[in-house]
């Protein structure tokens, strides 16, 4: 019986990820890496995956990555090389207007492949705030807000950093979401979500816009659900560019 691909799944990694700033940063990711390869190298492809990525676990990249898949499919002989992982990426912010200092959790994903079908794609879930700009409409005496989560996955050339990639969907939405606010800032972000309201249809077709703009950005999808505060249903919309 012939085997298409073989592989690790779900290895729990300790892994460093560069900042835009220079520095590196200490995760936990979560990695899948798998071949397609022949017959007589599967006794040892196991071994092949881990040593790997004990090798590029100081410094992860998506360069790093195309490196790491590269040496895999090598080393196997392989026709084709896939990787998946996934890891929380941590960036300090600073409230609006006390400027306290907490740190905010982003996921992110970096996908690969070498070989067939060559490809690599950046992920990040970022949340953001909402506020339903027909509740302002009909009320007298405010609006209501909820939660959003934005997911964008992006193709692209040459180099991005998850730092950009966070900043342009945060900036597409009502409000920024932070991990510590006090009474000024919340009265801050409350009345900026206020005066900025967005359907998840307006935040979608925003950070489409900006990712379209992007010079480096050659495909991309997004998607945004709302947490409804009102409702027990999500509000849901997405775009994908080949579609535009």
């Amino acid at each position: 019986m012939k085997l298409k691909t073989v592989g690790v799944k779900d290895i729990k990694f300790p892994v460093r990820i560069r900042e835009k700033s220079g520095t590196l940063q200490e995760t936990v990711a979560s990695i899948s890496l798998h071949a397609d390869i022949p017959k007589r190298y599967r006794e040892t492809c196991v071994s092949t995956f881990i040593a790997a990525l004990n090798k590029h676990q100081e410094d992860m990249s998506v360069k790093i990555l195309a490196r790491l898949l590269a040496e895999v499919q090598n080393e196997l002989q392989a026709e084709a090389a896939h990787l998946e992982m996934t890891f929380p990426y941590f960036i300090e912010k600073t409230a609006p207007v006390s400027l306290t200092a907490s740190l905010m959790e982003y996921p992110c994903r970096f996908t690969g492949s070498v070989g067939k079908n060559e490809d690599f794609m950046l992920s990040v879930w970022v949340p953001v705030t909402t506020l339903c700009p027909c509740s302002k409409e009909i009320s007298s005496g405010g609006a209501h807000n909820q939660r959003a989560e934005v997911n964008l996955n992006v193709k692209f050339t040459g180099f991005i950093w998850l730092e950009d990639l966070i900043k342009l969907v945060e900036s597409a939405a009502s409000s920024q979401v932070y991990a510590l606010l006090k009474r000024p800032d919340e009265k801050y972000v409350t009345e900026q979500a206020f005066e900025n309201p967005m359907f998840v249809e307006d935040v979608v077709r925003r950070v489409a816009e900006l990712a379209k703009m992007h010079k480096d950005i050659y495909w991309f999808s997004v998607s945004v659900e709302s947490f409804e505060s009102i409702h027990k249903h999500s509000a849901y919309a997405f775009i994908d560019s080949n579609d535009i």
